[in-house]
């Protein structure tokens, strides 16, 4: 979730209670300052609550060439929609078929996450399946080390740095392990949420008393919370021009990834 271009509820903290403090610690452009950085923004972390092993993990990141690599290189590329599918899905039908199959081993899973919130299963196969190939590609980058390093350079610091302090509350908490893999900007998880919108939407669905967003039914339960609380309606459409598709523009503003999600869904449902 959240790609950066095409572009969690029973945890009480969430991304807006890291806005950033008048006085942040000092952004940067390259490599240089980044242990400066992070002796000052330790300082900010402790003073928003953030513990012991979060801390320990704040000092063991490194600055992530390869996240500096991938966000000074995004190409902004518009697809037309049959382009995008192509790319993206292989083909609509392909693509629906495979979810299905994955749908029909775990049928009663699916029903509970539609009555609870009244989100289709396949809209959430379509999410899982078009972010990370139902969880086979979840990313190859220390979470915590690139959306630290996102939160220190300078082109998008306010954004990332609420995402970066709930970061390190999740290493607090076991959410997340300091050298867990995620994207090149901190998304993490089968659905690639971004850390501040895991901490705020999390749902712990298998009952093991923490939310892991590596683990597929806690990731699929909070990405049907999320579109929920964001103002998804139970029973309503979610093709263009009903009232659930604007909600897709929530996950993520492409329209032809909207359109794309909706489509596929609409297929794995039949």
């Amino acid at each position: 979730m959240r790609r950066i271009l095409l572009a969690l509820g029973a945890l009480a903290i969430s991304a807006s209670a890291f806005a950033a403090p008048a006085q942040a610690a000092r952004c940067g452009n390259n490599a240089a300052g980044f242990n400066a950085w992070k002796a000052d923004f330790a300082a900010e972390a402790r003073a928003r609550g953030v513990g012991k092993r979060g801390l320990q993990a704040l000092a063991g990141a490194r600055y992530s060439s390869k996240t500096i690599h991938a966000d000074r290189n995004q190409k902004g590329v518009r697809y037309e929609l049959d382009d995008f599918i192509r790319i993206r899905l292989g083909s609509l039908d392909g693509f629906a078929n495979g979810a299905r199959k994955r749908k029909a081993r775990s049928p009663a899973f699916y029903d509970s996450l539609e009555r609870a919130y009244g989100v289709p299963a396949g809209v959430l196969l379509a999410i899982h399946g078009m972010e990370t190939g139902f969880g086979a590609n979840m990313g190859s980058v220390p979470v915590v080390s690139s959306i630290l390093t996102v939160a220190y350079d300078c082109r998008r610091s306010d954004f990332f740095t609420p995402h970066a302090l709930a970061a390190l509350v999740m290493v607090d908490r076991g959410m997340l392990s300091p050298d867990q893999l995620g994207a090149f900007h901190g998304e993490l998880g089968h659905t690639q949420f971004l850390p501040g919108n895991a901490l705020r939407y999390g749902v712990d669905a298998d009952g093991d008393g923490k939310v892991n967003f590596y683990d597929q039914a806690d990731a699929l339960a909070s990405t049907a919370n999320y579109l929920r609380k964001k103002g998804w309606k139970p029973g309503a459409g979610y093709q263009q021009g009903e009232p659930n598709f604007k909600v897709l523009n929530e996950w993520n503003a492409a329209t032809v990834y909207q359109q794309a999600i909706a489509l596929a869904a609409a297929r794995i449902d039949r």
